[in-house]
């Protein structure tokens, strides 16, 4: 069985395609075949963060309208072939693609891959309704801050009302220092805000806009980081592996680190 996952979001800005794009090529690392729906009809970026944007001819709405073959819209990485990317349309008019149109579009696609992620448009107009309208579970992505975490409780309720009840949650941006000082929320104060289960604690970390500039997955990078291996770690749970999080308190390093740590006698 394929299993249809939207990853979404109350509020824009959290990182919610960024997501998408690094746990869709993590899974495809695993064996897994993946197919990326961008849903972000009018306003697609998911193709400029795998790095494919140059190889896009054919677009979902070609696809919805018949003007094309499935196989000739979905674009397979080079890098790994398990993943493949269907693009958004560019189009302003959103309301040529219905949510009818999205749930068979999907239950086509779950017959040829091993999951279909579905990068939501972030709010609760028509775009998202059409995300979810063929998904059978859901990835919230938030971060710690008050505001989003209230849009993303919304969108739990709005999930369930339209019968997804599999919801889990990616907290995203985390910075340690700023829970310590109380000056972020902690992840035990969104998730008892949420009361979803946690699958991905992703630190703030600035390799993540290098990878998107670059147009290469944290996952594929040479240079090892936290965020990248905290979304392997969430791939790997999606696989029903236990895998303990992150500790995300990284110590300081080179000569002003060493001289702390001698005055305060933890040498």
């Amino acid at each position: 069985m394929s299993r249809i996952i939207v990853v979404t979001s109350g509020k824009g800005g959290v990182g919610k395609t960024t997501s998408s794009a690094n746990l869709g090529m993590a899974i495809a690392k695993l064996g897994r075949k993946v197919v990326l729906v961008d849903a972000d009809f009018g306003l697609r970026n998911l193709d400029l963060l795998l790095g494919l944007e140059n190889r896009i001819v054919y677009t979902a709405l070609e696809v919805i309208a018949r003007e094309c073959k499935l196989d000739q819209a979905l674009v397979k990485d080079k890098r790994q072939p398990n993943l493949s990317l269907l693009a958004a349309p560019q189009t302003r008019n959103k309301t040529v693609i219905t949510a009818a149109h999205m749930k068979a579009l999907v239950e086509v696609l779950s017959r040829y891959f091993d999951y279909v992620l579905i990068d939501c448009p972030a709010g609760i107009e028509s775009g998202f309704q059409n995300a979810i309208a063929g998904a059978k579970e859901a990835i919230i992505v938030t971060t710690p801050e008050i505001s989003a975490v209230r849009d993303a409780d919304r969108v739990v309720g709005l999930l369930e009302a339209n019968r997804i009840t599999d919801i889990k949650l990616i907290l995203n941006r985390i910075r340690p220092a700023m829970v310590r000082n109380n000056d972020m929320m902690s992840i035990e104060d969104v998730l008892d805000i949420l009361s979803v289960k946690l699958i991905g604690a992703i630190p703030d970390d600035e390799q993540v806009i290098v990878s998107t500039n670059k147009g290469e997955p944290l996952v594929l990078s040479d240079k090892p980081s936290l965020a990248g291996t905290a979304y392997e770690n969430v791939a790997r749970r999606l696989e029903g592996q236990e895998v303990e999080f992150l500790n995300l308190e990284v110590p300081p390093k080179g000569f002003f680190a060493k001289l702390t740590s001698w005055i305060t006698g933890n040498s």
